[in-house]
């Protein structure tokens, strides 16, 4: 279901923002992600690229975990014009992409944001994050436990 981005009063918002899904655990992560918070109550927005939300919409086809979808660039829109915003946000960086995306969120939007840093260079990766996040790093490819461990911390 697409969202508007609209805020819903009385309800924890939690945004799961979703890069290039190059790397496998992504997909497998955002699902788990989504129904852990949406089983603590929180109403979950996930936003992505065309390729990851096809992915993770194909993953989960009657919704149970995803709920609302939109284009990450809509959303990064909503977000800035002050339509939109979140509690929580969860980034999703595996590139410089994921990265600077994160930081954009951390710039424009009020949510406590954690970036989850993963792949074959994840350390190298966090080391370049300039910006107040909390960090989740894994070096995480294709076994998305060590990954699940660190949002279980946190969730």
């Amino acid at each position: 279901m697409e969202s508007s981005g609209e805020v819903s009063p009385g309800r924890r918002r939690a945004l799961i923002l979703l890069g290039c899904p190059e790397v496998p655990v992504q997909t497998s992560i955002a699902l788990y992600l989504a129904f852990r918070l949406r089983e603590r109550g929180d109403e979950v927005v996930v936003a992505g690229t065309g390729a990851a939300l096809k992915l993770t919409k194909l993953a989960d086809p009657r919704g149970h975990y995803l709920g609302e979808t939109m284009n990450i660039d809509r959303c990064i829109a909503s977000i800035s014009e002050g339509k939109a915003d979140f509690d929580q946000c969860f980034a999703f960086a595996h590139s410089d992409a994921g990265i600077t995306y994160a930081g954009t969120i951390g710039y424009i939007s009020r949510a406590e944001l954690f970036v989850l840093i993963f792949g074959r260079s994840a350390e190298e990766l966090a080391e370049t994050v300039e910006f107040d996040c909390r960090k989740l790093v894994a070096k995480a490819v294709h076994d998305p436990l060590p990954l699940k461990r660190l949002l279980d911390e946190v969730i």
